[in-house]
């Protein structure tokens, strides 16, 4: 692989709980080399933001896990991991989806979609030491080869749904790590107002007034994405003008 650390060493289990929960025993028992990937075939507790579930057809996508040890980053700016993995994986699906019929876009917080329709997720667990992180886990799920996704068909994609192609999973795999690493090394070296710049040019609804569902009130409102925090948090402009600011789990768009 043509990488300096991320996915140089490889762990395949053929079933795990949870890919997440497995990197983070690692780190707890083992010196474990920054840049390790474990991946599976089956993930059964797969997790995803907030206590939700990640379900993933057995041998068809990828569900992995990359371990990262950035101490030099503080816990104030522990949401640029999220931004570099989500540009990680933009980047994998613009190579693969050349053709200008694709509209590939990152849904704040940390979801992939396609066309509107979600093709990836990512769950990210820090280990912290005073100020800075100590360890991160990243977690990835992306959609490759499965074409029926049951109740949420309607709302949820994958490369081949869209391109009718089986594509190789490790291949693939080995992308995504490339493309984590120039990331993961341009925030190692403080360019954050490049990752920043192509972050917001990438982001679902940015500058473009859309409904949205204000979830700790039920209620519906138009406003326009302005940016992100360096908390993470949403910055919505509503229609007279105020700025808002959501947490994960207080506000929904409507695709």
């Amino acid at each position: 692989m043509e990488t300096l650390f991320i996915g140089k060493n490889m762990l395949f289990l053929t079933e795990v709980d949870s890919t997440n929960t497995y990197a983070i025993n690692l780190l707890r028992n083992v010196n474990v080399m920054e840049g390790t990937v474990v991946h599976t075939d089956n993930q059964t507790q797969g997790k995803g933001q907030r206590g939700a579930n990640w379900l993933a057809a057995k041998a068809a996508n990828i569900t992995a896990s990359v371990i990262l040890k950035p101490t030099f980053l503080s816990i104030e700016k522990s949401f640029y991991l999220s931004k570099i993995s989500a540009l990680a994986i933009h980047d994998v699906l613009a190579e693969i989806l050349s053709n200008s019929q694709y509209d590939i876009k990152i849904k704040w917080p940390n979801d992939i979609l396609v066309n509107h329709k979600k093709i990836a997720g990512i769950l990210i667990e820090n280990q912290f030491n005073k100020t800075l992180i100590a360890n991160s886990v990243i977690g990835i799920g992306l959609n490759i080869n499965q074409f029926n996704f049951g109740e949420f068909d309607e709302i949820a994609t994958s490369l081949k749904k869209l391109t009718n192609i089986e594509f190789d999973r490790v291949e693939i795999l080995k992308k995504m790590a490339s493309y984590l690493e120039k990331w993961y090394l341009m925030l190692k070296t403080g360019k954050y107002e490049e990752i920043d710049l192509v972050y917001l040019k990438n982001l679902f609804a940015y500058k473009t007034e859309i409904l949205f569902k204000n979830e700790v009130t039920s209620e519906d409102f138009r406003g326009t994405i302005v940016g992100v925090n360096e908390l993470g948090k949403l910055m919505i402009k509503d229609s007279l003008g105020n700025e808002l600011l959501f947490e994960v789990k207080e506000i929904k768009p409507y695709l």
